[in-house]
Protein backbone atom coordinates (compact mmCIF):
# COMPACT_ATOMS: atom_id res chain seq x y z
CA UNK A 1 0.00 0.00 0.00
CA UNK A 2 1.21 3.16 -0.97
CA UNK A 3 2.41 5.46 2.21
CA UNK A 4 1.12 8.73 2.84
CA UNK A 5 3.42 11.67 1.63
CA UNK A 6 3.70 14.07 4.58
CA UNK A 7 5.61 17.68 4.77
CA UNK A 8 5.99 19.13 8.16
CA UNK A 9 6.59 22.44 9.43
CA UNK A 10 7.91 23.55 12.71
CA UNK A 11 10.17 26.33 13.98
CA UNK A 12 11.08 24.47 17.17
CA UNK A 13 14.03 22.53 16.23
CA UNK A 14 13.46 19.64 19.17
CA UNK A 15 9.56 19.76 18.64
CA UNK A 16 10.02 18.80 15.02
CA UNK A 17 13.11 16.21 15.54
CA UNK A 18 10.39 14.22 17.92
CA UNK A 19 7.55 14.86 15.52
CA UNK A 20 9.76 14.06 12.45
CA UNK A 21 10.49 10.63 14.80
CA UNK A 22 6.80 10.17 15.04
CA UNK A 23 5.58 10.27 11.35
CA UNK A 24 8.22 8.13 9.64
CA UNK A 25 7.12 5.77 11.72
CA UNK A 26 3.59 5.65 9.64
CA UNK A 27 4.07 8.26 6.53
CA UNK A 28 6.85 8.98 3.99
CA UNK A 29 8.19 12.16 5.53
CA UNK A 30 9.18 14.07 2.23
CA UNK A 31 10.49 16.89 3.70
CA UNK A 32 10.97 19.18 7.49
CA UNK A 33 10.72 23.09 7.38
CA UNK A 34 11.04 25.60 9.95
CA UNK A 35 8.95 28.83 8.76
CA UNK A 36 6.05 29.48 6.36
CA UNK A 37 8.20 30.85 3.69
CA UNK A 38 10.29 27.54 3.34
CA UNK A 39 6.45 25.63 3.72
CA UNK A 40 5.10 27.48 0.71
CA UNK A 41 8.04 26.96 -1.65
CA UNK A 42 8.62 23.06 -0.12
CA UNK A 43 4.45 22.30 -0.90
CA UNK A 44 4.45 23.41 -4.44
CA UNK A 45 8.00 21.66 -4.92
CA UNK A 46 7.17 18.09 -2.94
CA UNK A 47 2.93 18.27 -3.67
CA UNK A 48 3.02 16.52 -0.19
CA UNK A 49 -0.30 14.03 0.27
CA UNK A 50 -0.71 15.87 3.70
CA UNK A 51 0.98 19.35 5.49
CA UNK A 52 1.61 19.13 9.41
CA UNK A 53 2.24 22.57 10.13
CA UNK A 54 2.31 24.98 13.02
CA UNK A 55 0.51 28.13 13.15
CA UNK A 56 3.31 30.27 15.11
CA UNK A 57 6.01 30.15 13.20
CA UNK A 58 8.55 33.08 12.05
CA UNK A 59 8.51 35.12 8.36
CA UNK A 60 5.03 33.94 7.61
CA UNK A 61 2.63 32.07 10.25
CA UNK A 62 1.06 28.50 9.44
CA UNK A 63 -2.70 29.85 8.51
CA UNK A 64 -1.59 32.58 6.39
CA UNK A 65 1.14 29.89 4.56
CA UNK A 66 -2.06 27.79 4.25
CA UNK A 67 -4.21 30.47 2.57
CA UNK A 68 -1.65 31.39 0.38
CA UNK A 69 -1.15 27.92 -0.85
CA UNK A 70 -5.00 27.67 -1.54
CA UNK A 71 -4.49 30.04 -4.11
CA UNK A 72 -2.97 27.53 -5.80
CA UNK A 73 -3.89 24.48 -4.75
CA UNK A 74 -7.30 24.88 -3.96
CA UNK A 75 -7.62 21.15 -2.60
CA UNK A 76 -4.44 21.24 -0.22
CA UNK A 77 -5.03 19.13 3.22
CA UNK A 78 -3.57 20.06 6.28
CA UNK A 79 -3.40 19.38 9.63
CA UNK A 80 -2.04 22.45 12.04
CA UNK A 81 -0.60 20.83 15.19
CA UNK A 82 0.15 23.41 17.92
CA UNK A 83 0.48 24.47 21.53
CA UNK A 84 -2.70 27.33 21.04
CA UNK A 85 -5.64 25.45 23.17
CA UNK A 86 -8.07 27.83 21.74
CA UNK A 87 -11.73 27.69 20.00
CA UNK A 88 -10.97 31.36 18.09
CA UNK A 89 -7.52 29.70 16.22
CA UNK A 90 -9.08 26.32 15.76
CA UNK A 91 -12.33 27.82 14.30
CA UNK A 92 -9.85 30.27 12.26
CA UNK A 93 -8.17 27.52 10.87
CA UNK A 94 -10.78 25.20 9.91
CA UNK A 95 -12.92 28.44 8.44
CA UNK A 96 -9.84 28.61 6.35
CA UNK A 97 -10.01 24.47 5.23
CA UNK A 98 -8.05 22.78 7.33
CA UNK A 99 -8.83 19.21 7.71
CA UNK A 100 -7.01 18.76 11.67
CA UNK A 101 -5.97 20.78 15.01
CA UNK A 102 -4.25 18.81 17.07
CA UNK A 103 -2.59 19.85 20.31
CA UNK A 104 1.13 19.23 20.87
CA UNK A 105 0.97 17.65 23.68
CA UNK A 106 -1.50 15.26 22.67
CA UNK A 107 0.71 14.59 18.95
CA UNK A 108 1.48 11.13 19.85
CA UNK A 109 -2.25 9.93 20.55
CA UNK A 110 -3.25 12.11 17.74
CA UNK A 111 -1.63 13.13 15.01
CA UNK A 112 -1.23 10.36 13.29
CA UNK A 113 -5.42 10.00 13.15
CA UNK A 114 -5.84 13.06 11.95
CA UNK A 115 -3.56 12.53 9.27
CA UNK A 116 -5.07 9.67 7.86
CA UNK A 117 -8.30 11.66 8.08
CA UNK A 118 -7.03 14.49 6.52
CA UNK A 119 -5.22 12.08 3.50
CA UNK A 120 -9.37 10.92 3.37
CA UNK A 121 -10.56 14.38 2.94
CA UNK A 122 -12.14 14.31 6.38
CA UNK A 123 -11.74 16.56 9.78
CA UNK A 124 -9.89 15.86 12.84
CA UNK A 125 -10.14 18.20 15.99
CA UNK A 126 -8.36 17.79 19.14
CA UNK A 127 -10.97 15.94 21.65
CA UNK A 128 -10.33 18.55 23.95
CA UNK A 129 -11.74 21.14 22.61
CA UNK A 130 -13.61 19.37 19.21
CA UNK A 131 -17.24 20.37 21.26
CA UNK A 132 -16.36 24.05 21.59
CA UNK A 133 -15.13 24.47 18.36
CA UNK A 134 -18.14 22.91 16.19
CA UNK A 135 -20.43 24.58 18.54
CA UNK A 136 -19.20 28.10 17.79
CA UNK A 137 -19.22 27.03 14.29
CA UNK A 138 -22.82 26.20 14.19
CA UNK A 139 -23.39 29.37 16.19
CA UNK A 140 -22.02 31.54 13.10
CA UNK A 141 -19.75 34.75 13.84
CA UNK A 142 -22.24 36.35 15.50
CA UNK A 143 -22.42 34.49 18.24
CA UNK A 144 -18.80 34.79 19.31
CA UNK A 145 -18.39 37.05 21.73
CA UNK A 146 -14.38 36.07 22.83
CA UNK A 147 -12.86 39.71 22.33
CA UNK A 148 -9.68 37.51 21.76
CA UNK A 149 -11.42 36.57 18.23
CA UNK A 150 -11.06 40.29 17.09
CA UNK A 151 -7.42 40.28 17.07
CA UNK A 152 -5.23 38.67 13.86
CA UNK A 153 -2.84 35.98 14.40
CA UNK A 154 -0.01 38.90 13.80
CA UNK A 155 -1.13 41.31 16.37
CA UNK A 156 -1.53 38.08 19.06
CA UNK A 157 1.71 37.03 18.22
CA UNK A 158 2.99 41.14 18.48
CA UNK A 159 1.11 40.64 21.74
CA UNK A 160 2.83 37.73 23.57
CA UNK A 161 6.09 39.64 22.62
CA UNK A 162 4.73 42.83 24.52
CA UNK A 163 3.81 40.80 27.61
CA UNK A 164 7.29 39.06 27.61
CA UNK A 165 8.77 42.83 27.52
CA UNK A 166 10.01 43.46 24.45
CA UNK A 167 10.51 46.61 22.80
CA UNK A 168 8.66 47.56 19.44
CA UNK A 169 12.30 47.15 18.12
CA UNK A 170 12.80 43.72 19.18
CA UNK A 171 9.39 42.63 18.31
CA UNK A 172 10.13 44.12 14.07
CA UNK A 173 13.03 42.40 14.51
CA UNK A 174 11.86 39.39 15.86
CA UNK A 175 9.57 39.02 13.03
CA UNK A 176 10.85 40.64 10.44
CA UNK A 177 8.48 43.44 10.37
CA UNK A 178 9.07 47.41 10.73
CA UNK A 179 9.10 48.76 14.13
CA UNK A 180 5.79 51.13 12.07
CA UNK A 181 4.29 47.90 11.93
CA UNK A 182 4.61 46.76 14.77
CA UNK A 183 2.69 50.41 16.93
CA UNK A 184 0.72 50.19 14.30
CA UNK A 185 -0.87 46.96 15.47
CA UNK A 186 -0.44 47.70 18.93
CA UNK A 187 -2.73 50.49 18.79
CA UNK A 188 -4.98 48.82 16.74
CA UNK A 189 -6.00 46.50 19.33
CA UNK A 190 -6.17 48.96 21.67
CA UNK A 191 -8.87 50.36 19.63
CA UNK A 192 -10.35 47.41 18.45
CA UNK A 193 -10.66 46.17 22.03
CA UNK A 194 -12.09 49.34 23.25
CA UNK A 195 -8.72 49.99 25.61
CA UNK A 196 -6.70 53.49 26.31
CA UNK A 197 -3.45 52.50 26.77
CA UNK A 198 -0.73 50.17 26.81
CA UNK A 199 -0.99 48.82 30.23
CA UNK A 200 -4.70 48.16 29.37
CA UNK A 201 -3.34 46.02 26.78
CA UNK A 202 -0.92 44.50 28.59
CA UNK A 203 -3.63 43.45 31.31
CA UNK A 204 -6.35 42.18 28.99
CA UNK A 205 -3.16 40.23 27.80
CA UNK A 206 -2.82 38.60 30.97
CA UNK A 207 -6.23 38.26 31.60
CA UNK A 208 -6.61 36.40 28.61
CA UNK A 209 -4.26 34.11 29.01
CA UNK A 210 -1.37 35.33 26.56
CA UNK A 211 0.04 31.50 25.94
CA UNK A 212 -3.17 30.37 24.47
CA UNK A 213 -3.42 33.17 21.68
Amino acid sequence: MKRIRVLLADDHRIVAEGLKGLLESEFELVGLVEDGWALLAAAKELRPDVIVTDITMPELNGIEAFEELKKSDPEVKVVFLTMHHSVAYARRALDAGALGYVLKHSASAELILAVRSAAKGKIFVTPAIAGEVFQAMRDGPEANDDPVSKLTLRQREILRLLVDGLSAKAIASRLDISPRTVEFHKYSMIESLGLSTSADLIRFALQNGVDEF
